[in-house]
């Protein structure tokens, strides 16, 4: 009885440890003050209405969601051919191969975002959308892969050779035996790679310029010059774009069904 008590307590810590912060902003977002404060005096959807309207941050989340979905695509068209060859034709240094692909995930997207400012922005000149874009390519290319080549480890190699016995081509096996088998892996470092893009800072701090900028980097700016909730009220409004986004995808995609 003792044992079950603890364990029910426990497990109410960790909700409350996950999602206290989250209630905290959500409330403060509808507050009605000038000023940040928890608890509220008062409530009210105006920091809500003014984040929507306010052109900044309307800028700045169509580049942060043209950004995401360009480089997740990129990475994912460049990664699944990577993780495939890998996982059924793996070359020789397969190890050193691995720790390469994995390096941005282990060096700290800050000396990323400093090393691609250096040699990518000041020497190359490229444009500000262009930087951010294979910045943002970079970073999640490896989720695309690790997550990827696990699926396809676990994949039995003999039902592609089944499909070539039958007569179908390796285009042909591909497409229409190995990628439905590895779809919700697929999905999986599709909504992985999106996620970390829409919320990366560090790259995203040294690769904006002037007239672009992403989501975060605009909520940063904004915070180092003002109090007030509308950060808050942003924050809960991205929260409930990222729950609508995934609910759509599932509905539209049936993820739950490749899971």
């Amino acid at each position: 009885m003792k044992e079950g008590l603890f364990s029910r307590t426990m497990l109410w810590l960790v909700f409350l440890f996950l999602l206290g912060p989250f209630v905290i902003v959500f409330l403060a977002g509808f507050s009605a003050g000038e000023t940040l404060a928890f608890p509220p005096t008062s409530y009210s959807l105006r920091w809500i209405f003014e984040v929507l309207a306010a052109e900044e941050f309307q800028r700045a989340f169509r580049t942060s969601l043209e950004i995401g979905l360009l480089a997740t695509v990129i990475a994912l068209l460049l990664g699944v051919p990577v993780a495939y060859a890998m996982s059924r034709m793996p070359p020789p240094g397969m190890g050193a191969i691995k720790q390469i692909l994995t390096s941005p995930l282990i060096v700290p997207a800050m000396l990323v975002g400093l090393g691609l400012l250096r040699h990518f922005v000041l020497l190359v000149d490229a444009p500000v959308f262009l930087g951010l874009l294979v910045g943002h390519i970079g970073l999640l290319t490896p989720y695309a892969v690790r997550v990827v080549y696990a699926s396809l480890v676990n994949l039995r190699v003999d039902i592609e050779e089944a499909a070539i016995t039958l007569g179908a081509s390796r285009a042909q096996t591909f497409f229409l035996i190995v990628l439905p088998n590895i779809r919700s892996a697929v999905i999986a470092a599709f909504f992985l790679a999106f996620v970390t893009s829409f919320n990366q800072v560090p790259v995203s701090l040294f690769l904006t310029g002037p007239g672009i900028s992403t989501l975060p980097i605009e909520m940063l700016g904004h915070m180092e010059n003002s109090f007030d909730p509308s950060i808050a009220a942003l924050s809960t409004l991205l929260v409930l774009f990222t729950m609508a986004f995934v609910l759509a995808t599932e509905k539209v995609l049936g993820i739950s069904k490749y899971m």
